[in-house]
């Protein structure tokens, strides 16, 4: 409503933000388990003077920097350029709640790339006490922008007591804030080996020193795979009592939790069995497989934690369709188009004749022609539905789900979306808006299809 409406047909403007995010997601948590590894494994190939491992290990740093710094940034950019355009009242709401928690992420990153440049470029040109602290510093660097992130992306889920405290270190120490740090290092640990296993056995030759990575990989892929199972416990229970309610009431999520689990219960025997106790059995298919299903576990847990805080974007402050909570109740008393800015200069532009002075006079909405009435409903539609809907085909599309309802049925569920499925936000327009939009979905709703038997006709 504060914003103009960014239209993205058949897929919607969320699920282009949920693709960029999981993928960047599956980078960033390597860029922190990475740093981790290649710290770690540095300092320990130059106690143990094995120059084939220090070779190893630049060969690994030049791939970690082109995945994580080079492809890492332009999927960072890209989550930025998304939620600007898709979600832009939340994305303003996180920058004022949290504006010193990005200023600290932005300095921690800047240090992440400066060190991580140092640690590549200057390798063999410094001393190796020198190298291994600048290996340290980007791998703490990198875990504290992951805390800091995960406080903030954690505060979506369960806003805590903000607001009534609207206090930083209350929104960022949220109820959701340790079980998420948990999680999400766990998960940085367990795809950091992932790709070291995937890396190596596609360009290491020397079984011996192929297996010694994958034994030395082994221990914090275990570790990780345990913080994402207590991290993930911890999720389910400090979930708001509606995310909870909407996990149990959504059949795709439930199917989505028992993949997740079976993944992860998978992982661990695979990794235990494999890398952990007998490191001679990892080929590249073996880790190939692995890594898919590392990917596909993360993946799959970024999807669960997006889909559970409807009807919210950020919880109990943004609405899943861009409003602030608490202007819900007058929106609904003075309509939904003369509440936006964008609602109300279309109306002003395309139907003056609707406006009394400077203000809709929504006793005129319903003597529209027929297909004003319609144009109008879609731009209802498009500003208060199409955040979770697409029209007529596309992702969750309104015109499928409405098949062969009766304009009585469509009426209620426009009137009382809530009372339909509890996480769907309520209907913040009058009565008349309410007609509007009641006219745009029955002439997108697709009849029963043929064949179909209901009774006697």
């Amino acid at each position: 409503m504060h914003y103009p409406w960014w239209y993205v047909p058949l897929l919607t403007s969320p699920m282009l933000i949920a693709i960029v995010s999981v993928i960047h997601v599956l980078v960033s948590h390597y860029a922190v388990g990475g740093g981790f590894f290649l710290a770690l494994e540095t300092s320990y190939a130059y106690r143990s003077n094995n120059r084939n491992y220090l070779d190893y290990l630049k060969s690994h740093a030049w791939f970690f920097i082109l995945v994580t710094v080079v492809f890492g940034a332009i999927t960072g950019v890209g989550i930025w350029w998304t939620i600007g355009l898709a979600s832009p009242l939340a994305t303003e709401t996180l920058i004022n709640i949290f504006v010193f928690g990005w200023a600290m992420e932005y300095v921690f990153f800047v240090i992440e790339i400066a060190s991580a440049f140092i640690f590549y470029y200057y390798w063999g040109r410094l001393d190796s006490k020198t190298h291994t602290t600048i290996g340290w510093i980007y791998a703490l660097s990198a875990w504290i922008s992951l805390v800091l992130i995960g406080g903030i992306t954690a505060f979506m889920l369960n806003s805590g007591n903000w607001l009534n405290n609207r206090n930083f270190w209350v929104a960022f120490f949220n109820p959701q804030f340790v079980p998420q740090v948990i999680v999400r290092t766990g998960g940085s640990f367990l795809l950091a080996s992932l790709y070291v296993y995937l890396h190596a056995t596609f360009t290491i030759k020397d079984k011996e020193l192929q297996n010694l990575i994958m034994k030395r990989s082994a221990r914090p892929s275990l570790l990780g795979a345990i913080l994402v199972i207590v991290g993930g416990a911890g999720w389910f229970i400090f979930l708001p009592e509606s995310a909870k309610a909407a996990l149990l009431a959504a059949s795709v999520i439930n199917v989505l939790m028992i993949i997740i689990t079976a993944l992860a219960a998978m992982l661990l025997i695979m990794l235990y069995f494999g890398p952990y106790r007998n490191p001679g059995w990892l080929s590249s298919g073996f880790a190939i497989m692995l890594f898919l299903m590392g990917l596909a576990a993360i993946a799959t847990g970024e999807y669960i934690r997006e889909a559970v805080r409807k009807p919210y974007i950020i919880y109990n402050v943004v609405t899943s369709n861009q409003l602030l909570t608490d202007e819900i109740a007058s929106t609904k008393q003075k309509g939904y188009l003369e509440s936006g800015v964008w609602t109300k200069a279309y109306v002003k532009n395309y139907y003056p004749q609707l406006m009394d002075e400077d203000k809709i006079d929504e006793s005129k909405l319903l003597i529209l022609a027929e297909s004003d009435r319609v144009k109008l409903g879609r731009v209802l539609f498009q500003y208060h539905c199409n955040d979770c809907h697409s029209d007529t085909d596309g992702y969750i599309a309104v015109g499928h789900l409405a098949s062969g309802w009766t304009p009585e049925i469509v009426r209620l569920i426009v009137k009382h979306p809530e009372k339909a499925h509890f996480f769907m936000p309520p209907f913040m327009g009058t009565d008349e808006e309410a007609e509007l939009l009641t006219d745009y979905i029955l002439s997108i709703r697709r009849e029963f299809p043929g064949g179909m038997y209901y009774g006697k006709h």
